[in-house]
């Protein structure tokens, strides 16, 4: 994939991670709630900002040749689809700070039908697979470490609070985090 057309991908993810931002913000207003790992959010938006910058800036100064670049954009065009269905699904509330509302009803449609976290799910995967269509392998390994890292504590915390909500426990009893069937 050329530089060029690598560049204008990246860019297009980091403008949708920018909208998401807006719909975020919204969806914050109005409703009290409590927000799960708050001390890591920062770390969160500096690796997301990393996601958006290490690749290009290792694209451009090893010049890698990518491979599998038909197999990355599948990956990466899914894991955009799953998130976008996560948050269609969440509707009010999602939010990026996992601020988890007072009057939460648990949510058991859409993805959340087959996995508790496919919001996650899609931002580890777009996490591998956006430098490593540019052939950033680099930036993919220390990227998705951190991630996996800062999500493994958010994920902790988040399913602290929303077990704490009627209904969360019995709605998602026997379902797996990450992958129907598998822990």
């Amino acid at each position: 994939m050329r530089g060029a057309t690598y560049a204008s991908i990246v860019a297009l993810v980091g403008l949708q991670r920018v909208r998401e931002l807006a719909v975020s913000r919204r969806h914050e207003s109005g409703y009290r709630g409590s927000r799960a790992a708050a001390r890591t959010y920062p770390v969160m938006v500096a690796i997301n900002v990393a996601l958006f910058t290490l690749p290009l800036a290792e694209v451009a100064i090893r010049r890698p040749r990518p491979r599998a670049a038909g197999l990355w954009l599948a990956l990466l065009a899914g894991a955009t689809g799953l998130r976008w269905w996560s948050i269609a699904s969440l509707g009010r509330s999602w939010n990026v700070r996992a601020v988890v509302p007072d009057d939460l009803v648990p949510v058991t449609a859409g993805p959340y039908r087959y996995i508790r976290h496919p919001n996650y799910l899609a931002v580890a995967v777009e996490f591998l697979a956006l430098p490593m269509l540019g052939g950033a392998w680099m930036s993919a390994l220390a990227l998705s470490i951190v991630d996996s890292l800062v999500l493994a504590d958010r994920i902790r915390a988040e399913e602290r609070l929303l077990a704490a909500r009627p209904g969360y426990s019995e709605a998602f009893s026997g379902r797996s985090r990450f992958f129907p069937g598998v822990f």
